[in-house]
């Protein structure tokens, strides 16, 4: 596993991000581990999660200025931070999130911050996507930008479940929209870093006899 890799899962475990347990997700699948955006609690934390996004986001997309949209309410402090650690990078990216409800006074309007225009280019940068639910909601509140283009979606991990059909949910939302899903890291990325410890053979056991129901077939 790359050291990067590594580095990252150490982190979100540190971080109380990555919990073991069980858990009922968005798509309300009962689920060994959870991986939550909303433990990230300190500045010094959200701050490296940032990086390990703009990491990612310069090995994918290169110097590609678009403009980065976090979902409401854990992807907000990730297009942030995103946004910040892209800056320090040399990469200046407009960011913008959505209210649960429209607004009906002062500014009005379901989106806070830089509202993307005709021609331009968004990246969604999520937690997790375990059935791609919550990306589909986006799509649907994404699509009242008239002329924009969402081009890629970031998120920390890959759960490598499958959607509605055998294939990945990360592959069908691809598919489905047209644009590229990526990860800092996989489930299976997790289960090698977790078997280096004897202690987690338990959760170890339990994720693969998940995975064996829910897991992707490609």
């Amino acid at each position: 596993m790359e050291g990067y890799k590594r580095e990252f899962i150490k982190f979100l475990e540190s971080a109380g991000v990555l919990k073991f347990g069980d858990f009922t997700a968005k798509s309300g699948r009962k689920i060994p581990y959870f991986i939550n955006a909303g433990d990230i609690k300190t500045g010094e934390q959200i701050s490296k999660l940032g990086e390990f996004y703009a990491k990612a986001y310069f090995e994918k997309l290169g110097n590609k200025k678009t403009v980065l949209y976090g979902p409401a309410y854990k992807g907000i402090s990730i297009a942030v931070s995103s946004a910040v650690a892209l800056a320090k990078g040399g990469l200046d990216v407009p960011f913008f999130f959505n209210r649960k409800e429209a607004k009906d006074h002062g500014e009005g309007g379901v989106f806070v911050g830089y509202v993307p225009g005709e021609g331009e280019e968004i990246v969604i940068v999520e937690d997790v996507i375990t059935a791609g639910t919550a990306i589909r909601e986006s799509m649907e509140i994404l699509s009242s930008l008239n002329g924009t283009k969402v081009v890629a979606t970031f998120v920390m991990v890959d759960r490598k479940e499958k959607g509605k059909t055998e294939k990945s949910a990360m592959a069908e939302v691809g598919e489905e929209f047209g644009f590229p899903v990526y990860s800092v890291v996989d489930v299976y990325d997790i289960i090698e870093y977790l078997e280096e410890d004897e202690a987690n053979f338990e959760n170890v056991q339990r994720i693969k006899n998940y995975l064996a129901v829910n897991g992707a077939k490609q």
